[in-house]
């Protein structure tokens, strides 16, 4: 029996998964600097390019400055589930959310974002099939429950038409974030540098068909810089968490952007400390900790399996090169059936049935 005694099962994908939220947490509270100068629609657009160029840069920049680039390239066959992800989340998620924020109270909306989360487990575990016990249920059920308590203002919820298009939008992101597991193997920069630049240069435009003025060149840079950390890289950790963890797993983690965002307002704006940002930061502590503690652990079969993506030569890479190679490297490879038992999520090589 192999043991996995050189690397932890939370490692990688779980700091992938947090800094994800991190980032797209603390981008929610500095977007809203920038929003009394600017158009909500334009910002949307402003930040999306912000993401895609930056990207762009690292994407066209690792050749220059000679570091090799080890991820596994896009593919033909990867251009239907890259134009389904760039059409739901960068092109009618971002729609559907603006229509439903002009149409709803801020309040409302805040609260109605939490069904990202949501939609995003609840797909992967009934439509993908993912692995789910009681313990995760639990955790995801404290995290998306300190998420609701954080954006809750007492006011009860207006389902109005503004409502269901902020819906319509979590929906649109829950779809994207499980086909962008699809391409999860791949490039993450390119993917996520791609997906930037198409939605934001669609939002850009509608924005300014629509009359949207053009702000000063210091909160274009602002919003750009913040779109490139707060989407794009945020985009690139996630989906490196997908790789690792699955998409309900990453889901998860990944709600807890908001509160991230309430301590960052914080500090920024002097808001002071609620009794609902503490009881939130508890219920969230405690669904973090449900899912670090999660030991996913059984004997297990993996079948014959051809794919390619970065990898380097660990239990589940056993394989042949001709002449020297360097660790993390990105080809075409096979892995021949084997059956192992060791603690795992449901990332690249574990997608079995239960």
């Amino acid at each position: 029996m192999l043991k996995h005694h050189h690397y932890s099962h939370l490692w990688p994908g779980v700091p992938f998964a947090l800094g994800a939220a991190v980032l797209f947490g603390a981008s929610a509270p500095l977007a809203k600097v920038l929003l009394g100068t600017v158009d909500p629609w334009l910002l949307a657009g402003i930040l999306y390019l912000g993401a895609g160029a930056g990207l762009a840069l690292v994407h066209w920049g690792r050749p220059l400055l000679g570091l090799a680039n080890a991820e596994a390239p896009l593919q033909r066959r990867d251009m239907p589930w890259l134009a389904a992800v760039i059409a739901f989340g960068g092109m009618l998620g971002p729609l559907f959310l603006m229509l439903g924020l002009s149409r709803t109270s801020a309040a409302s909306g805040s609260l109605l974002l939490n069904l990202e989360g949501l939609a995003t487990m609840a797909i992967a575990w009934i439509v993908f099939r993912e692995n789910v016990d009681r313990r995760l249920l639990l955790g995801a059920a404290a995290i998306l429950a300190g998420a609701v308590l954080l954006s809750w203002n007492g006011q009860g919820l207006e389902l109005d038409t503004g409502g269901l298009f902020i819906a319509a939008a979590c929906l649109c992101w829950g779809i994207d974030n499980n086909l962008t597991r699809k391409l999860s193997s791949a490039d993450p920069v390119q993917i996520a540098m791609l997906k930037g630049l198409v939605a934001g240069s669609t939002n850009f435009a509608l924005a300014l068909a629509l009359g949207a003025q053009l702000p000063d060149v210091a909160v274009v840079a602002g919003g750009a810089v913040v779109g490139f950390l707060g989407i794009g890289v945020s985009l690139v950790m996630f989906m490196l968490g997908l790789r690792h963890l699955g998409t309900a797993r990453t889901g998860a983690y990944f709600s807890l952007a908001p509160f991230i965002g309430a301590v960052l307002a914080l500090l920024l704006f002097r808001e002071g400390l609620t009794v609902q940002l503490i009881a939130a930061g508890l219920l969230m502590g405690l669904g973090l900790w449900l899912h670090l503690s999660e030991r996913h652990d059984h004997w297990h079969n993996h079948e014959a399996l051809e794919h390619d993506h970065a990898h380097s030569h660990d239990d589940h890479h056993q394989h042949a090169h001709d002449g020297p190679v360097t660790e993390l490297h990105a080809h075409w490879h096979r892995h021949e059936p084997m059956g192992h038992e060791h603690p795992h999520y449901p990332d690249l090589h574990h997608r079995h049935g239960h």
